[in-house]
């Protein structure tokens, strides 16, 4: 026995100590001082609770609301699950007992090493029974605070189990019981990639921590013995645990198979924000474990809701995305964004409120509010919504209306209120396409080209902006043309959209766009006065839909939020007669509602520089009905009691000697867009018998179309559904030639052309007419 003990004893002795005591403590003493100095040395650098607690690093990056709580949950390190620390009143009391039960029941007791349980391992170690292990708590704990006491795969040699256990002492003399406790459950790794009760909790049974049951809690005890163990092999240890409790064991093989089955996913808790959160978190530091955004978390989830019901509603008219930006005025911190409709979406993971879209009519308040600046217009002037022709690098540029009605003179008030889109071009063409460029890039929307890339259509919104950048430029109408980044990070003073605080525009012009985009009467022709445009208090809005009914707009502002709400499809493809108030405004509309539930919102005073003026436009001037005596604002210096139209404007088309072909022109090139439906493309023939404004009847009898020597049509003016190939116009009256010409319609992609005309080259497609409202 003694030769036994002097040969095998003291290997059992020192194996023992890394899951145990011995029997011989005079032995163990001797094992231990042996690396006492070493171990000492190695001791010496242990950190403290809080040290510990504070080095805690989860897997998951948690983006927290204005006041601090999660609003979304995201995979950062996809080597390991660790989920953030909890608190040892965050854990259940049956899980509690299980840990302690399993892996160290004298824990309350002993100072760090279980002698008892030492000399016990030591004693069937002695006698080649099955191991026992007598490695408690603290000493697991240590371990796994010092990556150097990790357990390697053949076992820890004596000089590491001794640093461990020297490490326990320390740890039970420096810290209380609770607190190692606490940090070992956040430590311990489980199944597969799994550290932490938080994670192997969520992941196994979904549920915090907190809502740990009984045999829960035994099978998690039981994967700390055995975390990469077989279903059978966990469901009998876990029974083994639940013994030692005094309970029974029933249905825990169904138990373990159900959670061993589970598959991991996000974070328990709300996932309210996850474009937001992608973006922060790859602007966030490698450590930072979360960022404190400027949501708010309540509208964040208003917004969210609100758009996703609304989706839903629009289910049938092949709408599938959305977004939404709230940003509040007068600190430019953005209240809510939200990114997409979720799983209403094939593509959720684009976030929409960066994503480049043509923005429709929803530029044209920047058009009017430089023309204003410039003083090229005022809100009362009159523009000609007439058919116009604009010569473009691919062909004759040809601005349509939403609804294919033309109004005749109308005034700016008018042209903006309804979204006309021939004024629009005209304001534009006053200003100049370069001109509208910079000031269009003033307001923070960054073209890609220059502005006679875009040519006329950029009045109409041709070019591409992002739903952030342009919810931006409103508020900054809605600050007297004062324009400054935006911020969603609190603490970032800088904002996170880049550039200072600059004036775009003059506060008169600014005051001039916001009063006709509050001004419900003034948009009555197009929506009524009873649409979702219309607010309980003071709100300035603008809708906009882009060609072929791709993207859907409605941003707006009231005196302390400004509201930009996108839908479409991430996929471009076109909706289903979707326009912006029966598309984003009643998004937009439901979210203005609640923001000022409280207290109605309040229009803003006349600025410094201007003036209001009664106004009266002479019958003569042919103005729509809208256009009646008013009080109108103007800048000074601009004002004007009497509006009336010259003879030569009221004459319409300049007529052309000797011609009775009025449109379209001699050599007229027309250019088809591939992505507008064919009806919206269609060109007006149109005689010397037809004026602006009048119904379209024919005012002399038989006179015919023709076109490539076949009738085409009867009357003084005809809708042409055009064709591409070179064409010979003709209009005759009772046989007779009274005019001809010849034009060219290029299209993307050619029919086949008649026998007796040659095919023309292919030509890109034409600046995109904006849909209207």
């Amino acid at each position: 026995m003694n030769r036994l003990l002097g040969v095998r004893g003291l290997g059992g002795l020192i194996r023992s100590l890394g899951h145990g005591p011995i029997s011989a403590a005079a032995i163990g003493c001797i094992g231990l001082a042996c690396c006492l100095p070493l171990a000492a040395a190695q001791a010496a650098g242990l950190p403290t609770f809080q040290q510990v607690r504070a080095s805690h690093l989860p897997s998951d990056f948690t983006l927290l609301d204005r006041d601090g709580q999660p609003l979304q949950t995201l995979r950062r390190d996809p080597r390991v699950r660790r989920l953030p620390w909890v608190t040892l009143d965050e854990v259940s009391p049956a899980l509690r007992t299980a840990i302690v039960l399993s892996e160290d029941q004298r824990f309350w007791q002993h100072s760090g090493i279980d002698w008892q349980g030492v000399a016990a391992s030591a004693w069937s170690n002695l006698w080649n029974e099955r191991t026992r292990g007598a490695s408690t708590l603290t000493m697991q704990l240590a371990g796994l605070l010092d990556e150097r006491g990790a357990r390697p795969a053949g076992g820890r040699s004596w000089s590491q189990k001794a640093t461990q256990a020297w490490a326990a002492r320390q740890l039970e003399a420096r810290w209380r019981k609770t607190e190692i406790l606490e940090a070992y459950l956040n430590h311990v790794p489980f199944r597969g990639e799994l550290v932490g009760l938080p994670a192997l909790s969520q992941t196994l049974f979904g549920k915090h921590p907190s809502g740990l049951d009984a045999q829960e809690s035994a099978i998690a005890a039981a994967l700390v013995r055995g975390p990469n163990a077989r279903a059978d092999a966990v469901a009998r240890r876990a029974c083994q645990v639940l013994t030692l409790q005094q309970r029974p064991c029933a249905g825990i093989d169904l138990v373990v198979t159900q959670a061993l089955a589970r598959k991991g996913g996000p974070a328990l808790g709300e996932q309210r924000a996850p474009h937001l959160a992608r973006l922060l978190m790859a602007q966030a530091p490698a450590d930072a474990p979360s960022v404190r955004s400027t949501l708010d978390g309540h509208l964040q989830r208003l917004a969210q809701e609100t758009l996703q019901r609304h989706l839903l509603e629009l289910a049938h008219r092949q709408v599938d995305d959305g977004a939404v930006i709230v940003i509040d005025n007068a600190r430019g911190e953005v209240l809510a964004w939200v990114g997409g409709s979720g799983t209403l979406s094939q593509a959720a993971q684009v976030d929409a409120v960066l994503a480049l879209r043509q923005p429709g009519s929803t530029l044209k308040p920047f058009v009017y509010g430089l023309a204003f600046e410039r003083r090229l217009l005022t809100p009362a002037s009159l523009l000609q919504d007439e058919p116009v022709q604009l010569p473009t690098g691919a062909g004759l540029y040809i601005p349509q209306n939403y609804d294919r009605r033309f109004r005749g003179w109308v005034s700016v008030r008018t042209a903006l209120g309804n979204s006309l889109n021939v004024p629009a071009v005209r304001a534009g063409a006053m200003l100049g396409a370069d001109a509208l460029a910079e000031g269009l890039r003033g307001f923070g929307l960054a073209l890609k080209e220059p502005g006679g890339f875009y040519g006329p259509g950029l009045a109409l919104g041709s070019a591409e902006v992002t739903l952030r950048d342009l919810s931006n430029a409103y508020r900054a109408l809605a600050n007297g043309g004062r324009w400054s980044p935006l911020r969603w990070q609190v603490g970032d003073a800088q904002g996170g959209a880049g550039g200072g605080h600059r004036s775009a525009m003059s506060p008169a012009a600014a005051h001039l766009v916001t009063d006709i985009l509050a001004d419900n009467a003034a948009r009555a022709l197009s929506f009524g006065l009873h649409s979702a445009l219309a607010t309980r208090g003071f709100a300035a809005v603008k809708t906009g839909t882009s060609k072929d009914m791709r993207d859907n707009w409605c941003i707006g502002y009231t005196d302390r939020y400004t509201v930009g709400v996108w839908v479409g499809n991430a996929s471009g493809s076109p909706m289903h007669d979707v326009s912006g108030v029966a598309g984003a405004a009643p998004v937009w509309a439901s979210l203005v509602q609640a923001l000022h539930r409280e207290r109605p919102s309040r229009a803003p005073g006349l600025p410094p520089g201007v003036h209001q003026q009664r106004i009266h436009f002479e019958a003569s001037a042919g103005a729509s009905m809208v256009d009646a005596d008013r009080l109108e604002r103007f800048i000074a210096g601009t004002e004007q009691a009497t509006w009336r139209l010259d003879a030569a404007a009221m004459s319409g088309t300049a007529a052309r000697p000797g011609r009775a072909i009025v449109s379209p022109q001699e050599g007229a090139i027309f250019a088809l867009d591939p992505d507008i439906p064919p009806r919206a493309q269609r060109v007006t023939l149109r005689s010397q018998a037809i004026r602006p404004g009048q119904s379209g009847q024919p005012v002399q009898p038989e006179l015919e179309w023709w076109l490539d020597g076949r009738r085409l049509a009867l009357g003084a003016q005809h809708d042409w559904l055009p064709m591409p190939g070179r064409h010979v116009l003709s209009l005759r009256q009772r046989g007779r030639v009274l005019d001809e010409l010849r034009f060219e319609v290029r299209g993307a992609s050619l029919t086949p052309c008649q026998a007796r005309t040659p095919c023309a080259a292919s030509a890109g497609p034409s600046p995109a007419p904006s849909r209207g409202p």
